[in-house]
């Protein structure tokens, strides 16, 4: 009978979605809630608190414009933690002159994607970004 090789389920990946529009945030999560696990937060403080859960997301999506913490701020202090660092950040944000798209490199993301976005583009950034 079958020799064939078993393999262990994959675990799925875990997304951190941070915006303070929850319409946006309830769009990304049914998007990409089909792939991912989701978390969701409303600004850069809750983004924190998240953080601070485990397990630590696979990958941040995260607006720029946010009340509190705005996404500049909580990305360079994510980067600047070495238990964070490694989190991949996705920068989606109306924010879209190229200053605001070099601001978001400098700031440790591993992609920008501007408002308003398609659905399979943020898809398929999203699997390029977590490999």
């Amino acid at each position: 009978m079958g020799g064939g090789v078993t393999s262990a389920p994959t675990e799925r990946k875990l997304i951190l979605v941070v915006d303070d529009d929850p319409n946006i945030r309830t769009i990304i999560a049914r998007a990409l809630s089909p792939t991912y696990d989701i978390r969701q937060a409303g600004d850069g403080l809750a983004a924190a608190d998240e953080l601070a859960k485990p397990p630590l997301p696979d990958l941040i999506i995260l607006d720029i414009m946010m009340p509190q913490a705005d996404g500049l701020t909580f990305a360079a202090a994510a980067k600047s933690n070495p238990k964070f660092r490694s989190v991949p950040i996705l920068f989606l944000t109306a924010r879209a002159s190229p200053a605001d798209v070099v601001k978001g490199i400098q700031a440790g993301a591993r992609g920008y994607l501007t408002k308003p976005f398609k659905i399979e583009t943020l898809r398929e950034k999203v699997a390029k970004v977590l490999g």
